[in-house]
């Protein structure tokens, strides 16, 4: 039935190939997305881009609460937590059924953690999992009775229940699994607002309608995700009628869509950090006086007044100002200082070598990467470096970044957005977490006492204490300068004029469950 419909919808839908001047199908939400999909696996991928097609499949434990970055109940009722803060322990929904009508229950949430932590699982092999990082204080999961179960900590963990909520603990079908094994990412079962019905490698995925959604059946019957990935195409399709939303508007077309009555524009601040990783394994960013220098010769006011049109913030630091509560104010970005670039890359001994810049053509929150890098590579020349382009698509992009710059680039292009102040530095920026341990530390930076204060701020849950840990953090990674801290983006989208209730959340997500779109 769902392949029938998904096939009825895509027939009905004739705008997949230019040129475009169809409209988007009755009570259908087209969503014009900026890559396509690694995978449909919850924890298998690590792109927002991908999770914003995944929330709508599949529900965690808990969730964020509408238009916050609080944790609300979700699969589980309401949960108690130990006065050590080493054991969680969830009352699960009753009735609750996954999309291939295997039931969902405590034994279901164990098989999803045992498949992501434990090597000996019988579909542990079904990974990579990348952000499994997000539970590593997890020891044990206990199914205590059909609609109770026990999370076993090795030490207090705060951000366990943020966690949760992010897409890394969304729920899978172990039912599913089991079927289709290391293809279940093309074949997903969740127990989310919307069922998988068809995957079109490079054209589209279709979601339809869960009637039995235990939160109630979305008022959509199916939404649409095309992967449109050069921008002056999703323009187009926007303003000819064959999307009904578009994420990351580039800011030069936002103030075209503002002006027409026949779009709406939405805007919104969140934790979202863009920054150049630098290789500090290999010249000439193992010298701190290089990566400083490559701080000093960016300007980045310029980026964000010219480029980005206000559209951003300049960055200070590896933290987004959206954690107002960890967030070091007295922190001032590196100021555009081109001679101070100079002296400090002398006194690096760079004379001059290449050096290899990754640069993706679009990706999650990657802010007109392009002419970002274009513009980046003019400034570092201008202080004599020899900086080389080379341009990917964005999962190419990932594929290559993601296990490491040694041997290949001197500096790459990336964005996060995070939902615990913990994550990306704990990801990213500890010795632990370099590529061949399976974390995202692509630059291999490492200081000790960022370690240290990291493993420190995850075991305190007194939130001032926290605070004070991320806030010396801060203080040393801009100093160490392991990247160059480039920008803080306000997330944006435009939809049809017609197209009701949609919102943007501080996640970075599209919760499209209780969007409408009248005939």
């Amino acid at each position: 039935m769902k392949k029938l419909l998904a096939t009825a919808l895509a027939s009905a839908f004739v705008a997949f190939a230019p040129p475009v001047h169809a409209q988007t199908p009755p009570n259908v939400l087209v969503v014009g997305q900026i890559a396509e999909p690694k995978s449909l696996d919850p924890h298998a991928v690590t792109a927002v881009n991908d999770f914003r097609i995944l929330l709508n499949l599949y529900d965690g434990l808990v969730r964020y609460k509408d238009g916050t970055l609080e944790v609300e109940p979700s699969l589980a009722e309401s949960w108690t937590i130990s006065g050590d803060g080493k054991t969680y322990t969830f009352k699960l929904r009753e009735g609750v059924k996954f999309h291939d009508g295997s039931d969902f229950n405590a034994a279901a949430v164990k098989f999803n953690f045992d498949r992501m932590l434990k090597e000996d699982h019988p579909y542990h092999d079904t990974g990579p999992f990348p952000l499994a990082f997000f539970f590593s204080t997890v020891e044990e999961v206990i199914a205590e009775d059909p609609m109770t179960v026990t999370f076993k900590l090795s030490a207090p963990y705060a951000p366990f229940l943020s966690n949760l909520a992010y897409p890394t603990g969304l729920i899978v079908s172990p039912e599913a699994v089991r079927q289709h094994g290391a293809d279940f990412g093309r074949n997903p079962s969740g127990t989310g607002a919307y069922k998988f019905a068809e995957w079109d490698a490079n054209a589209k995925m279709v979601a339809v309608k869960n009637e039995a959604y235990w939160d109630g059946a979305p008022d959509l019957e199916a939404v649409i995700y095309r992967p449109i990935t050069d921008a002056n195409t999703r323009i187009a399709e926007m303003l000819s009628g064959g999307l009904d939303v578009m994420v990351e508007v580039p800011p030069d077309s936002l103030q075209q869509f503002k002006q027409d009555e026949n779009f709406s524009v939405l805007e919104q601040a969140g934790p979202h950090v863009w920054f150049l990783i630098l290789n500090t394994r290999e010249a000439p960013f193992d010298s701190k006086a290089a990566r400083q220098a490559a701080n000093y010769a960016i300007n980045k006011t310029a980026l964000v007044d010219n480029i980005l049109q206000g559209t951003a913030e300049v960055a200070a630091g590896p933290t987004p100002p959206a954690f107002a509560w960890a967030y070091n104010e007295t922190l001032e970005p590196y100021p555009y200082d081109p001679e101070k670039a100079k002296a400090l890359l002398a006194e690096a001994g760079y004379v001059g070598e290449e050096i290899t810049f990754f640069v993706t053509e679009g990706g999650s929150g990657m802010l007109d990467p392009v002419a970002m890098g274009t513009a980046i590579q003019a400034d570092l020349e201008a202080v004599g470096m020899n900086v080389k382009i080379e341009t990917y698509e964005w999962n190419t992009f990932l594929g290559k970044v993601n296990p490491g710059l040694e041997g290949q680039a001197a500096m790459a292009e990336m964005a996060w957005m995070t939902n615990d102040p913990d994550t990306l530095p704990f990801l990213a920026l500890r010795t632990e977490a370099m590529p061949e341990n399976g974390g995202f530390n692509s630059g291999y930076y490492s200081n000790p006492k960022v370690d240290e204060l990291l493993e420190k701020a995850r075991q305190v849950t007194d939130q001032s204490e926290r605070a004070a840990l991320y806030k010396e953090m801060q203080e040393i990674v801009q100093d160490d300068a392991p990247w160059v801290f480039v920008a803080n983006w306000k997330q944006n989208a435009v939809t049809k004029a017609s197209v009701e209730d949609f919102k943007l959340q501080p996640s970075f997500f599209l919760m499209l469950q209780d969007v409408k779109k009248p005939m």
